[in-house]
């Protein structure tokens, strides 16, 4: 190993990120709280040492030019490790204090944060939860920069490289109006039961939507033009009688006391999502995030919570959600 002086600091490694971040100098200069001209002065003599030119002015902004792409991308890895270890050494004498940022999806948000949340609070005074729902995509997405910690989500969505800790399997379970021909039934629903039903989805951008139509596909079920923003809506639409649709048993509790629906399981192989927090690899808060997904696994409504998941384990790449 080198350790002789480098060319260039972690500073200017920051600016060239902001930079592609913000596609703008004047506010990249302004999320880094330093003069335009000084940012620019320190990008100019960072291209000069790597001998590459990394961002070009075009009419839609500052963008980064085909060599520097690559470059950035390993600037942002650098900045983020960083920032990893001052946090590590920061949380050396107790990494439960201060604030942890994790995301939430709508689908898991409502119906597990009542339980997990004063669980945290009560196992954990000294530590703050910043909370942030948003759909998986913007998770990883939040994840990958930096500006959450980690993320509650179903490890069979699109995650990409991350570590995990299983919190339970969520089965999936078929929801109809009272009174629907399915619900008479206390038997597990097989899936040719529901050829032809009008079933209603989450609209595009939800996981779960795409592991629903995974089952409709095989079920032959016909989806419905409407496309809810929410389980709670489609909870609500299917007790009006527009059709019927699928939840994740996590969320049946909670739906059951707001709308007129009846469950019915769904036969052998049972559809469901596995319900995990995940980080990014070699995280410095990795030790401290497997006692929180313990603390949550603990708190899961209706103990369903995974039976002695392995924290190490990291999630495979699979299909986009």
């Amino acid at each position: 190993m080198k350790l002789g002086a480098q060319p260039i600091t972690l500073r200017q490694l920051q600016y060239v990120v902001a930079v592609a971040e913000a596609r703008n100098f004047r506010r990249a200069a302004q999320l880094c709280h330093v003069s335009q001209p000084s940012l620019s002065a320190q990008l100019a003599q960072l291209e000069e040492a790597l001998g590459v030119r990394l961002f070009e002015r075009g009419r839609s902004g500052v963008l980064p030019t085909s060599a520097g792409a690559e470059l950035i991308e390993r600037a942002r890895k650098l900045v983020l490790d960083a920032d990893d270890l001052v946090e590590s050494a920061r949380r050396l004498g107790d990494p439960f204090t201060g604030t942890i940022r994790i995301g939430v999806i709508p689908t898991i948000s409502p119906y597990l944060l009542p339980h997990a949340a004063p669980a945290l609070r009560a196992r954990y005074p000294r530590l703050t939860v910043a909370w942030t729902e948003e759909k998986t995509d913007s998770l990883v997405r939040l994840l990958g920069a930096g500006e959450i910690d980690a993320a509650l989500l179903a490890l069979e969505a699109d995650i990409g490289e991350v570590e995990s800790a299983a919190i339970a399997r969520d089965p999936f379970v078929l929801a109809t109006p009272h009174g629907h021909p399915l619900a008479v039934s206390c038997e597990p629903a097989a899936l040719r039961e529901l050829r032809d039903a009008c079933v209603l989805l989450l609209d595009d951008g939800h996981c779960f939507r795409e592991q629903a139509l995974e089952v409709c596909s095989a079920a032959r079920t016909e989806e419905a033009a409407f496309r809810a923003t929410s389980l709670s809506t489609l909870a609500q639409m299917v007790a009006s009688g527009a059709g019927i649709t699928l939840l994740p048993e996590l969320a049946v509790e909670t739906e059951q006391r707001r709308a007129a629906i009846d469950t019915r399981p769904l036969g052998a192989p049972q559809p469901h999502r596995t319900v995990a927090l995940v980080w990014r690899p070699r995280s410095s808060l990795r030790a401290a995030l497997r006692q929180l997904a313990a603390t949550i696994r603990d708190a899961y409504p209706g103990g369903a919570a995974v039976s002695r998941p392995d924290p190490r384990a990291r999630k495979p790449p699979r299909r986009r959600a």
